[in-house]
């Protein structure tokens, strides 16, 4: 048996067929044709879907206590986490902790606003949506767990009846929510791609140079000799190493 390095991340030290399905792969792949990436996108968010909706649709449990079938900011999070899987927005620590800030924020901004009259309460339910999202997109900058279709969720539990009225017991909601959804995504995410490329590092969202005609750098000035560069996208380290990738560099000690 060969030494263990003592760098090795901790899914190269389980059997394969096991990290396999949490994202591991021993050396970077390469890439998928187009065709399987559209194929698992349709396969991933149909079924990612349709098991959230056989859950909270029909199981009485759920039923009985109002829960919606589904929360539409999900369905967005479908787009992230079957079909740009290698985003950074993406990626575990997003989804899940990124949901359950928004419903924390939107949950805790209501309660306070209940304690008004019902007539003020309702005349002011603008404010309640756009101050708990505004809440949650700040506390998920400050966490690093940006998710897009989190800003949603503190929306809905804001100005929609049905997700408000259930009160802190949304919290459980989203997080089995988010919990389901990311055990879906390892699933068929792993069949032929991998997911994901990281699971606690921070999501940074990627931050696009300003192209030429809008005061960006169109060209460099190379000792006299101008070249034109494009547009391009700076992400976090993070975002663009996968798991094998770090083992790999650690190995090399690169890392």
């Amino acid at each position: 048996m060969p030494p263990t390095h003592p760098n090795r991340h901790i899914l190269a030290r389980i059997p394969l067929w096991i990290s396999h399905w949490l994202g591991y792969r021993p050396h970077h792949p390469p890439a998928e044709p187009p065709y399987v990436i559209y194929l698992w996108s349709f396969i991933g968010a149909f079924c990612g879907l349709s098991v959230l909706q056989a859950i909270f649709g029909q199981i009485s449990y759920f039923i009985d206590r109002g829960v919606p079938p589904i929360l539409a900011s999900y369905g967005a999070s479908a787009v992230l986490c079957y079909s740009a899987i290698q985003a950074p927005l993406a990626q575990p620590r997003a989804l899940v902790v990124g949901h359950f800030i928004s419903a924390v924020s939107a949950v805790c901004i209501v309660k306070l606003f209940s304690l008004l009259p019902p007539s003020k309460f309702h005349s002011l339910e603008w404010l309640i949506g756009s101050l708990s999202t505004a809440i949650a997109i700040v506390i998920m900058q400050a966490t690093k767990t940006t998710h897009p279709p989190a800003g949603a969720t503190a929306l809905l539990a804001a100005v929609d009846k049905d997700v408000r009225d259930m009160g802190w017991y949304l919290l459980p909601v989203i997080l089995l929510s988010s919990l389901v959804m990311l055990v879906t995504a390892l699933l068929f995410n792993n069949i032929q791609r991998r997911f994901p490329v990281f699971w606690v590092g921070p999501a940074v969202p990627p931050v696009a140079e300003a192209s030429e005609a809008l005061g960006g750098r169109g060209d460099v000035d190379l000792g006299g000799e101008k070249e034109d560069v494009p547009p391009r996208v700076v992400g976090s380290r993070s975002s663009s190493m996968t798991l094998g990738h770090v083992v790999e560099e650690r190995d090399r000690g690169e890392v």
